[in-house]
């Protein structure tokens, strides 16, 4: 007992002590993503939109967004007016703020708000021109879009999503990675780490706008044209160790 009673101290004053050999915290590395979005990313045209209001008052207030909708002409098909018809893809970038918990999340948290129920979940890996390699998560699910004046269901459209992360060194698509990432990033490193969530999205089936419906490959091929091309585009590859 009176041996104890000597070595606690002793522990509490190692423990103590250790505090001063980690790193300071506080340093900030920035994301290896470019924020500012170009006006054309090979054959898509992007229009710049601002974020919702919903967005901006939920999220702390230094999150940055880049938000765009993207549109490619659809071979062959066009209007009674002889205009090209679209695909239409939907681009969303948040940079997180100082508070990382309340500037960035995985997308199955929020969607559900949307009106999505999500139906699977998978990595795909994707390939660049540049020779990189870009592992994303894709979801499917079924979004449902409410009447906002009598919340009464107006219609129902099946749904693709990738997304993934960019720090300062890495890019994660596991939610759960990325946070012990961070984590290690914190305590070790004495850095917090800026993270860049990205997500692209678009409407498979059939589609109000469009002739065909679009089947769920032809869905992917469109959301891997823009991505791989926004990814060359708008991430420094020189700055990533992975």
């Amino acid at each position: 007992m009176k041996l104890h009673a000597l070595l606690l101290p002793l522990v509490l004053a190692a423990g103590l002590g250790s505090i001063y050999f980690l790193p300071q915290t506080g340093a900030v590395a920035q994301s290896a993503i470019q924020m500012t979005l170009p006006e054309q990313i090979g054959a898509w045209q992007l229009t710049r939109i601002p974020p919702s209001q919903a967005e901006i008052d939920i999220l702390s207030k230094d999150t940055q967004f880049a938000k765009a909708t993207c549109l490619r002409p659809r071979r062959g098909e066009f209007t009674l007016e002889g205009e090209a018809i679209p695909d239409r893809v939907d681009l969303s970038v948040v940079l997180s703020g100082h508070d990382l918990n309340n500037s960035i999340h995985r997308p199955e948290r929020c969607m559900p708000a949307q009106g999505h129920t999500i139906l699977s979940s998978k990595d795909i890996p994707l390939t660049l021109a540049n020779g990189r390699t870009l592992t994303v998560r894709r979801l499917r699910s079924i979004q449902t879009i409410t009447n906002p004046a009598n919340r009464k269901l107006d219609r129902q459209f099946e749904c693709a999503t990738y997304y993934f992360f960019v720090g300062a060194n890495r890019i994660e698509c596991d939610h759960l990675k990325r946070t012990l990432a961070d984590m290690k990033d914190r305590l070790i490193r004495g850095i917090d780490q800026r993270w860049a969530y990205v997500t692209v999205s678009t409407w498979l089936g059939e589609v109000p706008w469009l002739i065909e419906p679009v089947s769920e490959a032809e869905a992917d091929a469109t959301l891997q044209s823009l991505l791989t091309g926004f990814a060359e585009k708008q991430i420094n590859w020189q700055q990533l160790t992975r």
